[in-house]
C-alpha cells in the first residue's frame, strides 16, 4: 500500500447538499481498494488566478493509503466531473 494525499477544488456555487454527495462519491472510490486517513475541508478561498471563470473555489484535501492502481480510477473519476476545476494526487514517499 502506497501513501497518497488528494486536492481537490470543487466550484464555489456548489450548494452543499451536491458537494456532500461528490465527497462521498470519491470517498467511495478510495475506500473500493484504499484506507482514507485524513479529510480536511478548507472551505472556499480565492485562486491564485483566474480557473474556467472562476476565482474562487471549495478545497478539500484527503490523505489516504491504496494500491498502485487506485490513483488512475480516482483521476479519471475527477477528470469527468463538471463541479470540479482543479486536482492533484501526489504520492508520498516515505
Amino acid at each position: 500500500m502506497n501513501k497518497y494525499e488528494l486536492v481537490y477544488i470543487l466550484k464555489p456555487n456548489v450548494e452543499e447538499e451536491k458537494r456532500t454527495q461528490l465527497m462521498e462519491k470519491f470517498r467511495g472510490i478510495i475506500e473500493s481498494e484504499g484506507s482514507i486517513e485524513n479529510v480536511d475541508e478548507w472551505g472556499n478561498r480565492k485562486l491564485a488566478y483566474e480557473i474556467k471563470k472562476f476565482t474562487e473555489g471549495y478545497y478539500t484535501l484527503v490523505n489516504f493509503s491504496s494500491t498502485s492502481e487506485l490513483p488512475k480510477e480516482l483521476d479519471r473519476n475527477l477528470k469527468i466531473t463538471d463541479e470540479v476545476i482543479r486536482h492533484m494526487i501526489i504520492k508520498i514517499e516515505e
